[in-house]
Parts: structure tokens; sequence; C-alpha cells
């Protein structure tokens, strides 16, 4: 499956991706908000064989996306969509920037190719993000998305020897309908 934007081509994640989303997704320093940062090539492959699905829309299942410049065809981040419910009408989304990469549009851009397809052509009902609530820019894109809050879960998830906060941002269909209609 692919998508397209003015600056982007989003690609399903495959082998020859490995290396460059090894590059950007092994800087523990840039991903600290991240729940996976590879520790070696090998690490990515194992991700991309045994964690990702290879098709899109399967219940319980992480599909991946690569963010890819249009501008130099380089791999620049990638976006996970977790598909949730067995009714098939929820689904979590997840987006990593190379940090040479980022404050440029580029998450924005992609994630919102996402959105319009989830929303129009798999015909979800909601989509939500989960957020470490010290990740103030992701968190100001997903409002600029039209994603609003919806719950602060305090020391809910145990990352690397410890329990960090969770918040939990969501829009619906028609929220996102009445957002492009009003912009």
């Amino acid at each position: 499956m692919e998508l397209h934007s003015k600056r982007l081509c989003l690609q399903s994640i495959q082998n020859k991706h490995a290396e460059e989303v090894f590059d950007y997704r092994s800087d523990a320093k840039t991903n600290q908000y991240q729940g996976w940062i590879p520790q070696n090539i090998d690490d990515v492959y194992d991700f991309i064989r045994n964690k990702v699905s290879k098709s899109i829309d399967q219940i319980d299942t992480w599909y991946q996306f690569v963010i890819i410049s249009r501008e130099d065809q380089k791999v620049i981040g990638d976006i996970g969509i977790h598909f949730l419910d067995e009714n098939k009408e929820q689904v979590e989304l997840g987006c990593t920037l190379a940090k040479s990469h980022q404050g440029k549009g580029f998450a924005n851009e992609a994630l919102s190719e996402v959105i319009k397809s989830l929303f129009t052509d798999l015909n979800k009902h909601r989509i939500t993000a989960s957020v470490d609530p010290a990740n103030v820019k992701s968190i100001a894109m997903l409002e600029r998305l039209g994603f609003r809050k919806e719950a602060h879960f305090i020391k809910s998830i145990f990352i690397d020897g410890e329990w960090i906060d969770d918040v939990i941002y969501a829009i619906l269909k028609d929220e996102w309908i009445n957002k492009i209609q009003n912009d």
C-alpha cells in the first residue's frame, strides 16, 4: 500500500528500508518517548519480519508505513497503525521522525494522509494516539490535526525501569470531517 502527499510517499515497511530505519530509530535521545529503540540492525529486521502485519486492517496487529521524502527518496520516519478492535472501527497511531527532519511539517503532512485514508478508505470511526505528557511537540501537533485530550493515566506504563504517565488523544470521523470542512 502507498499513500502520497505533496512532499512525501508513504510505503509499507520492507527489509530494504531497514538500514535507514535503524539510522534514525536507534537515536535514543531523539526517540526518548518511543517504546521501541533498536539496539542493532537485526532488531529492525526482526521488527519487520515478526512484529509488523503484512497487510493493513488486521485485528490486533500493527501495520507500519515508512515516510519517504519525494525530494531525495530517503526514509525520514515511520508511522505505525494499531488495529485495535474486532469491529475494525478503532485504530491507534504512532509516529517517529528522524531528528534532521523534525520541525518542518513532515509528520503533520504524513499523519494527515494516513488519517484521511483511515477515515475515507477504511471507514474507521475513531483514531487514538498515546503520548508521554512531556512530549509537548507531539501533543501540539496532534491538537493541530484536530485531536483532543481524552485521558491522562498516572504512572501507567513501565519503560526502561521507570513508571511513566500516558496521555490519550483521539479524533472521531465526524470531528475530522467537520475540521476539514472548516479549514
